[in-house]
C-alpha cells in the first residue's frame, strides 16, 4: 500500500506539545519560519512517498550483494539515494557554513522518521553521514572539515562508524585494531570492523569511516581509544579522488531484516588515516556521533512503527470477516473489537513515542542555541528513553501489525513482516536497549534526579492547569508521575548500582509511558473535541496505568534476581 507522510502530525506536534516555536525564536535557528517549516514538512514528506517508499519492497527482496569486491545495492537505491542528496535531505542540520541547512535538530528528527517508515534499509545511509558530520563539527580540524564536511553535507559521500570487532562489542574498550604514525601527520590504520552499516555502495562515490583504534602508547580500555578518518578513496587537497586506500570489505553479513543495507566486515590493513579529536580521545568524539545517532534510532523505531500502522489499517479497512456486534458496522475486520484494540494501541504509541523524539530534538536544540546546562540535562536525560521507547514501540506495533494482518501477515505477499524484520535489530545496534536503561538509571542519574525532577514538575504542573478542564484526564497523569518520582527517589538512594540496573529496563518504559501520557495529554488540551483527545483518553485509560507494575519492577532491587542460579536457568 502507498506510505502517507504524517506531515499534518508534525505540524501539531511542533505547535502544540513540544513547543518548537521556543527553538525558532532563538537566534541560532531564526530563519527556521513558519514557512520554512511547512515547506521542509511538505517536500520531505513529498519525497519519502513518491520517491523513496516505492523502493522499500526492493530492498528486501533484491538484497545488496558482494560481487568481485564491489557491492551492489538494490534495485533503485542508487537513484532514491540520488534524490536525497539533490534535495539536501542528507543532512538537514548540518551547519551552513558547508553547505548544511542549518535547521533544527527536531527537524531532522522529522525527516528521518519520514525516511524510515519509507524505507529503513535505505535511511541508514545518511542518517550514518548525519552522525559523522556531527562528529567532524565537534572534534574535526578546519584543515579535515573543510575538506569532508562538504562532500559528506552533500551526499556525495558517505559516512560509517566502526567500533565493533568479533571480541569487542558492547565492550568497545576490547577493541585491538591499531593506528601506527606515519611521520607526515596520517596514520596507518590496521584491524578488522564487524557489523559495518553501509561499509561500502555503489550509491555515492566515496565512503569515509570514522574508525576507532589504539595508539603505539597506548592505555588499555576505553581510554586508550583514539578515533580516525580513514575514506575509501583518499582524497586529493581539492576534494577529487585519489587512490583507493588499503581497506576491503570482507564479506556481507545475512541478517533477519534490513536486506537492503549493505552490513559489512571491514579489514584495514595500513590503511591511511587522520585523527579526529585528541589522541587516546576517540570515545568522547565518538560518542559525540553515537549520542546524536540514538535520537536518530528512536525515529527509525517511530518511523517504522507508523509504515506498520499505515499498512495494517489499510488492510483492516479492506478485508471482510464475520461480523461485528456494533450499530452501522461495515463489515471490514476494523469494527472488531480486538482489531480496533490493536489498531488503537498502535496509533497511540507511535504518537507518544514520535514525541518524546521530538521533545529530545527540542532539547537538543535549546541546548546548542542557549549553551543553558538545564537544556543539556533534559537532552541527555530523554536520549536513551527516545532510543529505547521509540524502537521497542517500532518493534511491538510491527509485531501487532502481522497480527492485524492475520494469516497473510505471516506471507511475505503482503509485506507485513518485512517491517518487523527490519526494525527488530534499532533495539540492538546504537547501544542495546538494555545499555541506555543502564545508561539512564547510573550516568543520568548522577545529578541526584536532578534532571529528572525538572521534567516531573513540569508534567504535574501541566496537569494542575488541565484539571479544570479535563480532570479525568489530568489527574491520572498526576498520580503516575508521582509514582514516577518515587521511584526515582528510590533510584539516586540506592548505591547499590547492580540494584537500579535489575529493574533499568522496567524503569525507562515507566518513565516513557508517564511521558506518553503527558505528551497525549498536551495533544488533548489543545484539541478536546477532536481525534487527539479521544487517542488520549484511549492512551491514558488503558495504557498509561501499565507504568505501575513497571516502577514496582523497577524499585524491586537485584536479590531476587541473582537468587536464581545458573542451574536454576538451566533447570
Amino acid at each position: 500500500m502507498p506510505y502517507t507522510a504524517p506531515v499534518a502530525d508534525f505540524r501539531f506536534l511542533f505547535e502544540h506539545v513540544v513547543d518548537l516555536g521556543q527553538v525558532t525564536s532563538q537566534d541560532r535557528y531564526a530563519d527556521a519560519t513558519a514557512d520554512v517549516i511547512d515547506a521542509i514538512l511538505t517536500e520531505a514528506g513529498r519525497v519519502c512517498e513518491e520517491v523513496i517508499a516505492p523502493t522499500r519492497r526492493a530492498g528486501d527482496t533484491d538484497p545488496a550483494r558482494l560481487e568481485n569486491g564491489v557491492v551492489r545495492t538494490s534495485k533503485g537505491f542508487k537513484e532514491a539515494y540520488a534524490a536525497l542528496a539533490e534535495g539536501g535531505w542528507v543532512a538537514v542540520a548540518a551547519g551552513q557554513e558547508h553547505g548544511g541547512m542549518g535547521l533544527p535538530q527536531a527537524m531532522a528528527t522529522a525527516v528521518n522518521d519520514m525516511l524510515s517508515a519509507a524505507n529503513l534499509s535505505l535511511q541508514l545511509c545518511p542518517l550514518l553521514t548525519q552522525g559523522q558530520i556531527d562528529a567532524l563539527e565537534a572534534w574535526g580540524t578546519e584543515e579535515l572539515n573543510a575538506l569532508y564536511l562538504p562532500k559528506l553535507i552533500s551526499g556525495e559521500w558517505t559516512g560509517t562508524m566502526n567500533l565493533t570487532e568479533p571480541q569487542a562489542g558492547s565492550d568497545v574498550g576490547a577493541a585491538r585494531a591499531k593506528a601506527e604514525p606515519n611521520g607526515d601527520g596520517s596514520f596507518a590504520v590496521s584491524g578488522q570492523k564487524i557489523y559495518i552499516s553501509w561499509g561500502d555502495h555503489d550509491v555515492a562515490e566515496n565512503v569515509c569511516h570514522l574508525v576507532l583504534a589504539r595508539l603505539p602508547d597506548a592505555a588499555p580500555g576505553t581510554k586508550g581509544l583514539s578515533l580516525f578518518m580513514v575514506p575509501k578513496y583518499i582524497p586529493n587537497e581539492d576534494g577529487s579522488l585519489g587512490p583507493v586506500n588499503d581497506l576491503r570489505v570482507v564479506s556481507l553479513e545475512e541478517k533477519l531484516g534490513l536486506h537492503g543495507s549493505p552490513t559489512a566486515v571491514m579489514e584495514y590493513d595500513g590503511a591511511k588515516g587522520w585523527l579526529v579529536g585528541e589522541e587516546h580521545g576517540g570515545i568522547k568524539a565518538m560518542f559525540t556521533m553515537m549520542n546524536n545517532a540514538r535520537l536518530g534510532v528512536g525515529a527509525q523505531g517511530v518511523g517504522v512503527a507508523d509504515g506498520a500502522y499505515q499498512h495494517a489499517l489499510a488492510y483492516a479497512q479492506d478485508r471482510t470477516q464475520g461480523k461485528s456486534k456494533i450499530e452501522g458496522a461495515t463489515g471490514s475486520i476494523v469494527d472488531h473489537a480486538d482489531v480496533r484494540r490493536m489498531l488503537a494501541s498502535m496509533k497511540a504509541d507511535t504518537f507518544a513515542a514520535r514525541a518524546i523524539a521530538l521533545a529530545c530534538g527540542v532539547a537538543i536544540d535549546m541546548s546548542r542555541a542557549t549553551g543553558e546546562a538545564e537544556w543539556e540535562a533534559r537532552a541527555q536525560l530523554l536520549t536513551p528513553i527516545a532510543k529505547a521507547f521509540g524502537t521497542e514501540t517500532g518493534i511491538r506495533v510491527a509485531n501487532e501489525g502481522v497480527q492485524v494482518h492475520g494469516g497473510m501477515g505471516f506471507v511475505e505477499e503482503t509485506g507485513a513482516a518485512q517491517f518487523l524484520r527490519d526494525v527488530r535489530v534499532t533495539a540492538i545496534y546504537e547501544g542495546t536497549n538494555g545499555i541506555q536503561a543502564m545508561d539512564l538509571v547510573a550516568r543520568k542519574m548522577m545529578d541526584g534526579g536532578e534532571a529528572a525532577f525538572a521534567l516531573l514538575d513540569e508534567i504535574e504542573a501541566f496537569a494542575e492547569t488541565a484539571r479544570a478542564d479535563m480532570p479525568d484526564l489530568a489527574e491520572p497523569v498526576w498520580q503516575a508521575t508521582e509514582t514516577l518520582r518515587e521511584t526515582v527517589e528510590w533510584l539516586v538512594a540506592t548505591e547499590d548500582m547492580n540494584a537500579r540496573f535489575a529493574g533499568s529496563m522496567p524503569f525507562l518504559m515507566g518513565f516513557a509511558r508517564v511521558l506518553g501520557g503527558y505528551y497525549h495529554l498536551r495533544a488533548a488540551k489543545a484539541d478536546p473535541e477532536g481525534s487527539h483527545a479521544r487517542l488520549a483518553r484511549f492512551y491514558i485509560t488503558r495504557l498509561l496505568p501499565e507504568h505501575t507494575g513497571l516502577l514496582a519492577h523497577a524499585r524491586g532491587g537485584a536479590d531476587d534476581l541473582y537468587a536464581i542460579t545458573p542451574d536454576d536457568l538451566a533447570a
